[in-house]
């Protein structure tokens, strides 16, 4: 069984998504693999851990570095789950790249890891946000890869006071 709620945000609607006790999933409408971990019977209804979320979201969108510490139980392969633990250390109003990822990584694994492999991971969060994949950026600066739309990791780094000066949105067909 999954529940869920809905919060609305400076950048529209959030769906969030609990097993009961852990936040599960929090998806911008329209994202790009919405609800994509949840296979089981849904039901509507306010939980502490959505009210705890809310209030981070609260905060955050207050342009604020959120302290509250929130149950995440994020849904993936140990891959994935490994690469949305690299993400949550990342400080709040900074970006690190895909490479970097990939390169932590290595560390583990001993191995080489292919920035495209945590790119699909990246874009599999099913935590938005709070798992900051709003934070990894392309090895030369280029705002690419945001499963909720670039514009809004835009607003997102914007709202953390990022430094943007040196990042850039590639024209649509640009290899980069």
């Amino acid at each position: 069984m999954t529940y869920i709620n809905k919060v609305n945000t400076q950048i529209g609607p959030i769906t969030l998504a609990s097993d009961g006790i852990n936040l599960t999933g929090l998806w911008l409408d329209g994202q790009k693999y919405y609800a994509a971990n949840i296979t089981d019977e849904i039901i509507m209804q306010d939980l502490e851990i959505f009210k705890e979320t809310r209030k981070w979201l609260k905060e955050y969108f207050a342009g604020k570095n959120p302290k509250i510490k929130l149950k995440l139980k994020p849904s993936g392969s140990d891959f994935r789950k490994d690469v949305w633990d690299i993400l949550l250390k990342i400080p709040y109003g900074k970006v690190i790249t895909y490479k970097d990822i990939a390169k932590e990584l290595e560390k583990k694994y001993q191995k080489k890891m292919s920035a495209q492999a945590v790119g699909g991971a990246v874009g599999h969060n099913p935590i938005s946000i709070i798992i900051p994949c709003h934070r990894v950026v392309g090895t030369n600066g280029s705002l690419t890869g945001y499963a909720g739309g670039i514009n809004k990791k835009l607003e997102l780094l914007k709202l953390e006071n990022a430094n943007i000066n040196n990042l850039f949105i590639p024209k649509k067909g640009t290899a980069l």
